[in-house]
């Protein structure tokens, strides 16, 4: 038998973010971004724009609980978005854009996400089904200041003015984090 015991202690996810950022400080961290340069910071950095993401989300009046949309690709803002938005006890419902409209819509709404945070790119199919968007308060595309949508809401404006740093709520591992959907090829598609 090995002495001592296995790490007593909840499995949040933000504690992976806060080791790496801790352990491995320095590390880089880039991204390819959608018709941006490529993106590079480090673990440390990666944490305090993520401390400011959630300090965002917090000042849009989501609290935990709260389920939020992302209709975007692989880019570090999606990335701290999925540390964000768990780490403070939101559900980041990632959405689909591949779907029919009908069926995002569907995903979207079924989910109640009460934000929604898109990739420019995104904005045409937005455009199409925003008014069927029944509890969406809120759309902000992950974009810099230069490269916000007329009548959008960018996503660097909002966190530049944030703290970085978060005092990040204990909760049970067991909180729901994440939501997908099926892509409903035998009707509406199911939330896993």
């Amino acid at each position: 038998m090995l002495p001592g015991l296995m790490q007593d202690r909840p499995l949040a996810i933000i504690d992976i973010l806060r080791f790496a950022a801790t352990a491995h400080a320095t590390q880089e961290v880039v991204s390819k971004n959608v018709d941006e340069p490529i993106w590079r910071s480090d673990y440390a950095g990666t944490m305090r724009r993520v401390a400011q993401a959630a300090n965002m989300l917090a000042g849009l009046g989501l609290n935990s609980g709260d389920r939020i949309s992302s209709l975007a690709w692989n880019t570090h803002r999606h990335f701290e978005l999925f540390y964000a938005a768990p780490g403070m006890g939101l559900v980041l419902h990632t959405a689909n854009p591949r779907l029919p409209d009908d069926h995002l819509v569907y995903t979207i709404n079924h989910a109640a996400s009460r934000v929604l945070l898109i990739d420019r790119n995104m904005v045409e199919i937005v455009e199409r089904i925003k008014d069927q968007l029944t509890t969406v308060e809120k759309i902000v595309t992950l974009t810099d200041s230069a490269r916000t949508p007329a009548g959008y809401e960018g996503y660097e404006d909002l966190i530049a003015a944030q703290p970085d740093s978060f005092a990040w709520p204990s909760f049970d591992e067991n909180t729901a984090a994440f939501l997908c959907y099926t892509s409903g090829t035998t009707g509406d598609p199911k939330g896993v």
